[in-house]
């Protein structure tokens, strides 16, 4: 059976205020809005610093608990980055707040949680050269 090329083209999020979220992570995260559709509300698709395109657009529902990692279903956006503490300390001066201390991370590194905007969940994620999933 021949294999599928198969890759992640962008990752969707549905947002109570789109405009407002995706000027979240451009300011944050250093993204850049690439495209919007004009509408009111705008579907706007960002792409963050490493490639990573986000679709932020109108939801139609409110849900409860897109913070808590333990529910079903796409839980969270992990960011890799070099340095963790350094990304700390940059996210935090653009207004970030981090309410949990770094974790050991699956697959080897630390892991620091916080939330975009509107409560979605993100973390850092800072992994050594010899971690199992260092190359990925």
């Amino acid at each position: 059976m021949k294999r599928m090329n198969i890759r992640v083209e962008h990752v969707g999020l549905a947002a109570a205020d789109p405009r407002g979220l995706a000027d979240w992570y451009v300011r944050c995260l250093g993204g850049t809005e690439l495209w919007n559709d004009g509408k009111m509300p705008p579907a706007v698709f960002v792409r963050l610093p490493g490639g990573c395109l986000l679709e932020i657009y109108k939801a139609h529902a409110l849900l409860e608990g897109t913070s808590v990692n333990g529910n079903a279903g796409f839980r969270h956006l992990a960011l890799r980055v070099e340095d963790i503490e350094e990304a700390r300390r940059e996210l935090a001066a653009r207004g970030v707040m981090f309410r949990e201390s770094v974790k050991a991370a699956g697959g080897g590194g630390q892991v620091l949680f916080f939330e975009d905007g509107e409560g979605n969940l993100l973390h850092l994620v800072g992994r050594p050269d010899d971690a199992p999933l260092a190359s990925i």
